[in-house]
């Protein structure tokens, strides 16, 4: 199994390996990270991960809405390509004699750039790959690595996806055992487990796990205010990896900011509104506990996946989105939306009952039969 970049490409490993192990227990889960990945550290000491190793990886970089002409002239970043392609190759190379040492029967490509020299490596020794895409749009990584998968599983229908149809299988959003459906009673039950009153309102705000500045800047800007107009209200916020500093100076005792929350099944659990970027993944676990949710897709990710994500949540009317120019509208923004939610227990119960009937619940169960499946062809 391989996946890096962001937390987001590993916690969905975690959900497919704890349900491979389930299914059959005898089997060898062996994970292959990116050197030097923020987020490998998740795959320590999980009883569901037998070995793990890291290759070299690269990315390229380009960014949605960017002109050929900003492309062209943007200096910095073709020569991190360049840089990244030599890194691309070193990790092919890597990985093809890993493959040989571990010899694999399949290989999960979840996204993340460390797939593209797993996957290359895979194809050039001939072992199976199946990818999965959480998006509306696959990644870039998917589809390079991607082209000689055996099975596409997806998020969504064959439609929405470059694929053949013929190997797509959709089987939902991969997400861990611990998001279970929530409702009045475990939501008081977290909150307790948190050290919050039960009795009170919680909202959580989250940009992912590396955070989204744009998201931090706003709340912090309007945190204080919040807190005056909801009395008995208390906010947690995590911000991503080295981003605490957003509050700078500011304190308050209904306030909790911190860099990455694990688990975050329990804050999200306990929380009555989550304010959160519009990745498949996040928005999968929402979906099953069942949450009111205002969503905020980031328009400057490659291809816009988070745009698609959120309009097909705004077509279903199961989220508030918003979009990132209107942050800080007096009468749409960021804090008028919120303080509205908080305040309307009819509006949440209705945005959480059809988030959560758009969402497949046991994804990461149906991706790891269809693993084992291929063990077996």
């Amino acid at each position: 199994m391989t996946g890096g970049g962001t937390g987001g490409h590993i916690t969905p490993i975690l959900a497919v390996a704890y349900e491979l192990k389930q299914a059959a227990p005898d089997c060898t889960v062996v994970f292959v990270g990116e050197r030097g990945g923020k987020f490998a550290e998740l795959t320590d000491n999980n009883k569901a991960i037998d070995q793990t190793f890291a290759v070299s990886s690269g990315k390229f970089r380009r960014y949605y809405g960017e002109s050929w002409l900003r492309r062209l002239t943007d200096i910095r970043t073709i020569l991190l390509n360049i840089r990244d392609i030599y890194r691309v190759c070193r990790g092919t190379w890597q990985a093809w004699r890993l493959l040989g040492r571990v010899r694999p029967d399949v290989i999960l490509l979840k996204g993340g750039f460390v797939g593209v020299p797993v996957g290359l490596a895979a194809a050039l020794r001939h072992i199976p790959t199946v990818t999965h895409d959480s998006d509306a749009l696959p990644g870039l990584a998917n589809r390079i690595a991607g082209r000689w998968a055996v099975v596409h599983a997806t998020a969504l229908p064959a439609a929405y996806y470059p694929y053949k149809a013929a190997k797509v299988q959709p089987v939902g959003v991969l997400v861990e055992h611990t998001y279970q459906p929530v409702n009045e009673a475990a939501e008081r039950r977290y909150k307790q487990q948190l050290g919050l009153d039960p009795d009170n309102p919680l909202l959580l705000v989250t940009g992912g796990s590396s955070g989204a500045e744009r998201i931090n800047k706003t709340v912090a800007g309007f945190v204080d205010e919040l807190l005056q107009k909801l009395p008995a209200l208390h906010i947690i916020h995590q911000v991503g990896k080295g981003k605490a500093r957003v509050y700078k100076e500011y304190q308050h005792d209904r306030l909790q900011v911190v860099e990455f929350l694990r688990p975050l099944s329990v804050a999200m659990g306990a929380a009555d509104v989550v304010i959160t970027r519009a990745s498949g993944n996040t928005l999968a676990e929402l979906g099953v506990q069942g949450k009111a949710c205002i969503v905020i897709p980031n328009p400057y990710l490659t291809e816009g996946h988070q745009l698609k994500n959120a309009e097909r949540l705004k077509e279903q009317g199961a989220a508030i989105v918003l979009e990132e120019k209107q942050l800080y509208d007096a009468q749409h923004g960021l804090f008028a939306l919120t303080l509205q939610l908080l305040s309307d227990p009819n509006q949440r119960s209705e945005l959480a009952a059809k988030l959560q009937a758009i969402t497949i619940p046991d994804a990461a169960k149906r991706l790891a039969l269809l693993l084992l499946g291929q063990t077996k062809a």
